[in-house]
């Protein structure tokens, strides 16, 4: 079995808030205290916080690492301890090999240098030779696409071109470890997926990689397992799907005191096959569920509310007004449902929350929250949010010659 060249171990990192000394009185005991060493590593003093918390997780070849997580869980602090920029408080951490990374917009670059001189020093920095940054640097700048620019300071780059540079310079200096941060999420879609598509090549090489992104498509098409960072609670490390449902969820249905969720499953079609790690944009979804009721719901009807992750509302239906009667759900039965809906989506990541409501609106919405998550992954769609399965028609014939704005006759010639 191959070696893991990727290698964090327990690894725990703590900071401290920036604090101010007034007067001597309060400089005096700090350093005091510092000196005699009374706030070991594994204790925390004043205005400290740990950053990451006993994290473990190991990245062999071929293998790619997906990061995800809200804000200042501490995945750029993770990379950052891996490029050996940061120091762990305690644990283990160990990158077998030359090292690409790209964690933060023209980390490394030098404002007033060129975009080809910093290609140059970017490479040095790497442990390349001069010769071997000359042979990939076409590649590079082609890449890119800043062959007009190369050699325009890169202070006068904007954050998109500094990013391009930065992963091009990355990705084609023949790392043996990629580590990648989500700078790419300021490119255009055009590069972005030029991006994934290189990442992809050099998985498939053998090129272990660690990618932090809230793209969860690209985590999902590329990565082989997850890590999720969640600040005050233990990291999840899993499979793919498992990691992006505990995402997408963020928090466990709610405990409404008038029911209780005793079971749910989302599951892809009508035979109740297993679903993959993403769906596709127009596929048939069902979602099978019970719930107790502790309470009487008269009158009440159930609300179907599909949420992306950055809390945009895609869909909501009531049952009743879909040509549902309404129920009248006495104490102590057991409701159980399905529900069928296509996800006509485009890529990201969704929440299915329920909610029973009174037809007239007399006793207060019960929430369950969100219940369920899916991924939609997609690759020919440049935005939008819905899938609307255009289909195409277009016909060439010959109109004979066409006399320009000029007045001169051009003439048109077609292929049979």
């Amino acid at each position: 079995m191959a070696e893991a060249a990727v290698v964090f171990d327990g690894v725990w990192k703590k900071f401290r808030r920036g604090e101010r000394h007034d007067t001597l009185r309060d400089l005096v005991p700090s350093l005091v205290k510092r000196a005699l060493g009374r706030n070991t590593s594994a204790e925390l003093g004043e205005q400290e916080f740990w950053a990451l918390k006993g994290v473990s997780f190991e990245v062999k070849p071929g293998e790619a690492l997906g990061i995800i997580g809200p804000n200042g869980a501490g995945k750029s602090t993770t990379l950052k301890v891996l490029t050996r920029i940061l120091k762990p408080t305690k644990g283990r951490c160990v990158v077998r090999g030359r090292v690409g990374a790209l964690i933060e917009i023209a980390a490394g670059f030098h404002p007033d240098l060129t975009g080809r001189e910093n290609v140059f020093l970017q490479g040095t920095i790497m442990g390349m030779r001069h010769p071997e940054i000359l042979k990939h640097f076409d590649a590079i700048v082609e890449f890119a696409g800043l062959s007009e620019f190369i050699d325009t300071p890169v202070k006068r780059y904007s954050s998109g071109m500094n990013a391009r540079l930065g992963f091009s310079i990355a990705a084609h200096l023949e790392p043996d470890v990629l580590l990648i941060d989500e700078v790419l999420a300021v490119g255009d879609f055009t590069f972005q997926q030029k991006c994934y598509e290189r990442l992809a090549t050099f998985k498939q090489s053998g090129v272990p990689i660690v990618l932090v992104s809230h793209n969860m498509q690209a985590i999902a098409s590329l990565c082989t397992s997850a890590l999720l960072l969640r600040p005050h609670e233990d990291p999840l490390l899993d499979d793919v799907t498992t990691v992006a449902g505990a995402y997408s969820r963020g928090q466990a249905p709610s405990f409404d005191p008038r029911l209780r969720l005793t079971s749910v499953r989302l599951v892809s079609g009508d035979i109740d096959a297993p679903m993959g790690p993403t769906v596709s944009p127009g596929e048939r979804l069902s979602l099978s569920w019970s719930v107790q009721i502790r309470e009487p719901l008269p009158r009440c009807g159930v609300l179907l509310h599909i949420v992306r992750s950055d809390g945009t509302s895609m869909f909501e239906s009531l049952s009743t007004l879909d040509a549902v009667a309404p129920m009248d759900l006495e104490s102590g039965v057991t409701l159980s449902a399905r529900i069928q809906f296509t996800a006509n989506l485009l890529r990201g990541i969704y929440t299915v929350h329920l909610s029973f409501v009174d037809e007239q609106r007399i006793w207060p919405v019960v929430k369950l929250g969100p219940v369920a998550s899916f991924v939609v992954a997609e690759t020919t769609r440049i935005s939008g949010c819905t899938e609307m399965n255009p289909a195409y028609t277009f016909s060439v014939t010959d109109s004979g010659p066409v006399e320009s704005a000029a007045g001169a006759t051009l003439a048109v010639h077609t292929t049979p």
